[in-house]
């Protein structure tokens, strides 16, 4: 059920960028629009949310989903759209959308796996948080202490 909530949140933000920039330029179909948004969102979440955010954590996955988006992007519309005008420029800005609005999706999604993992009652990896305790010892106190006193005796 999270995958879903997930997705669709995913899904909504990849397909207003899609249907608004495509459509406006290219005044694509609207049947071809869905799919490329249907299928960045499926790549997307697979490569960026499952794998990569999941390894190396919420800025990594943020960078990671420019280039992702904008292969995507470029690579379906070329497919889906038969316009002789480059599709770059378009993807290009498409991309840098969808990356803006991708750190609060990772964000809501590393919430959701550490409110899952705590239910189940296992912890959730740690991503580069690591604590140090510090604390003095008293141990060797009491045993030198220890020593003074029986060679006073």
């Amino acid at each position: 059920m999270v995958h879903l909530k997930t997705l669709g949140i995913k899904a909504i933000a990849i397909g207003i960028t899609v249907f608004s920039l495509f459509g406006i330029f290219y005044n694509a179909n609207m049947m071809n629009l869905f799919w490329i948004s249907v299928l960045v969102t499926g790549v997307s979440y697979l490569i960026g949310d499952l794998f990569v955010l999941r390894r190396f954590g919420n800025v990594v996955a943020s960078v990671a989903d420019f280039p992702l988006a904008f292969l995507s992007l470029w690579v379906l519309g070329s497919m889906f759209i038969d316009i002789g005008i480059p599709i770059v420029t378009t993807s290009l800005i498409a991309a840098f959308f969808i990356t803006c609005c991708e750190p609060f999706i990772h964000t809501y999604i590393t919430e959701q796996m550490e409110e899952k993992s705590w239910d189940e009652g296992e912890r959730s990896p740690v991503t580069g948080q690591l604590q140090t305790e510090f604390a003095e010892e008293f141990e060797s106190d009491i045993l030198t202490d220890n020593k003074e006193s029986h060679r006073d005796k």
